[in-house]
């Protein structure tokens, strides 16, 4: 079954599909100006075993569009994966207070690297895009009684490093280096880039507000 962006259930394939249900992501393209429907992936993440970082994103971000894809074979799906990283490990979703701790102290005056793979695909056409972008971002040095507050704030568990550069998390970053977007969720430029590219929307000249699909 099929949803467009409000929730509304809808008739027929939609012309573009965003494959995930982070709010973020679904944020960020209507900021954009893209009309779409939200059809999240069914793919089993832990299937897809570690490589390097922009090759583990990418390859999640084609598993995940391509999964919806295949339900949907007329239809652009946009597929998105982010994970942060320092060091030699990947950092995930924190499952408790005492992970998201120990995130939060690792990352403290210290730089990582938030990488976002993201594919496009439409099946009948057999077109794909698929890339892997990749933002610097550095955290200002973290007191005690810093990250005892922001961990009870409640924002670090469903977030990829335990923190949300978009909300009350940004008074943890000192300063990025590459995509805002990207450390978001979703590196919006090129995305669009891509979309345009691929002639899958336009610049609506009647509506300057959105893109038309």
């Amino acid at each position: 079954m099929a949803f467009d962006k409000h929730g509304r259930m809808t008739a027929t394939a939609p012309p573009l599909i965003l494959a995930s249900q982070s709010p973020r992501r679904r944020y960020l393209l209507e900021q954009a100006g893209l009309t779409f429907a939200v059809i999240p992936s069914d793919f089993d993440e832990g299937s897809v075993l570690l490589a390097n970082p922009a090759d583990y994103v990418k390859t999640l971000a084609e598993a995940k569009a391509g999964e919806v894809a295949r339900k949907y074979p007329d239809s652009w799906v946009i597929g998105a994966d982010t994970i942060v990283t320092i060091g030699n490990a990947i950092l995930g979703k924190p499952g408790d207070p005492r992970e998201a701790r120990q995130m939060l102290e690792r990352l403290s005056g210290q730089s990582h690297f938030v990488y976002t793979g993201y594919s496009i695909v439409c099946k009948n056409k057999h077109t794909r895009v698929s890339d892997a972008i990749k933002t610097d971002v550095q955290f200002k040095d973290l007191t005690q009684d810093e990250i005892d507050w922001y961990i009870q704030t409640g924002e670090p568990f469903d977030k990829a490093g335990a923190y949300a550069i978009q909300g009350m998390g940004t008074f943890l970053v000192r300063r990025i280096h590459g995509s805002y977007t990207n450390v978001v969720g979703l590196p919006v430029c090129e995305v669009i880039e891509s979309l345009i590219k691929m002639g899958v929307v336009r610049m609506n000249a009647e509506n300057p507000k959105g893109l038309a699909v």
